[in-house]
């Protein structure tokens, strides 16, 4: 079980860093390049990627520059979401992302619904309604002079959170398919971390950043955090191979668990009573899926 609670807590870790360094007015797409060389070089000791074999990749190619695109850019977009709607729902839309390959799975890939996952499904968008969730407040004067100059944060509340939820199901669906076609797992992390840091590093460099040394240094500690979660994971995966189910279980609401605590405890982040609806909704959504 020690892989599977370093894997938790990794990926909370990531959802706390992004919320400081968000709180200090770092660029966070300096951090996310400056974390992919670190989980580069991890994945290369860690995994032992095959490289040899890096011409059998063959088709998978298209799949592994999406990869490199979608990687940080959802990165960035979940440093945003927690910004807009602190960590604990913005985590629990991370982990709900688990219905979208299921989704695909019926639609493009022929497999049979059942009921038991049309119920998680529905149990899942419910989660991500209440969610979102933000009651109306009174306005103001003031509070209307300053919607003229600013923009709707109410609007990119949701789309945020949407787009953490959308990527993350995307980048599963991607992984899985360079899968079937034969890549190694380690190979497509090694050359998807490459990629990523290598685009990313390109536009920063377009764009004529102004660098910030505190940027780069926290990216040191988010590509080591990265790369811990998605090694213990698999580890998790590889020790207990005969419970499958206790890494999948485990691994989404210990991450809900985690970061609910800490956000509301650490942080003081405000759940209404809808957004607390949501998390048991997650919860439920993840056990009813595994069930299935």
């Amino acid at each position: 079980m020690i892989y599977l609670t370093i894997a938790v807590l990794c990926s909370v870790a990531v959802s706390v860093l992004l919320k400081v360094l968000r709180q200090k007015n770092i660029d966070i797409r300096q951090t996310i390049v400056a974390g992919y060389p670190v989980a580069f070089l991890l994945t290369w000791l860690l995994l032992k990627p095959d490289v040899s074999s890096i011409g059998t990749l063959g088709n998978a190619w298209g799949i592994i520059i999406a990869l490199g695109i979608l990687l940080p850019a959802v990165f960035v977009i979940l440093g945003r979401a927690i910004e807009a709607v602190g960590m604990v729902a913005t985590d629990a839309a991370q982990r709900l992302s688990l219905i979208i390959p299921i989704i695909a799975a019926f639609m493009l890939f022929g497999e049979v619904l059942t009921g038991t996952r049309i119920l998680g499904l529905g149990l899942g968008f419910l989660a991500l309604a209440a969610l979102i969730y933000r009651p109306q407040q009174a306005v103001s004067t003031q509070d209307i002079s300053k919607k003229a100059t600013t923009p709707n944060r109410t609007l990119r509340t949701p789309l945020w959170l949407f787009g953490v939820w959308a990527g993350y199901g995307v980048i599963d669906i991607l992984f899985k398919q360079v899968a079937k076609q034969g890549a190694a797992f380690p190979l497509t992390l090694f050359v998807s971390f490459g990629m990523a840091g290598l685009l990313l590093f390109i536009y920063l460099l377009i764009t004529r950043v102004r660098w910030q040394g505190n940027a780069l240094i926290a990216g040191l500690l988010l590509g080591a955090l990265n790369m811990g979660n998605i090694y213990a994971y698999v580890r998790a995966h590889q020790v207990l191979s005969e419970s499958p189910s206790i890494v999948f279980t485990g691994m989404n609401v210990g991450v809900i668990a985690v970061a609910t605590i800490i956000g509301v405890g650490v942080f003081k982040e405000q759940l209404n009573r809808i957004n607390m609806l949501g998390i048991v909704l997650a919860v439920s959504c993840v056990a009813v899926l595994f069930l299935a």
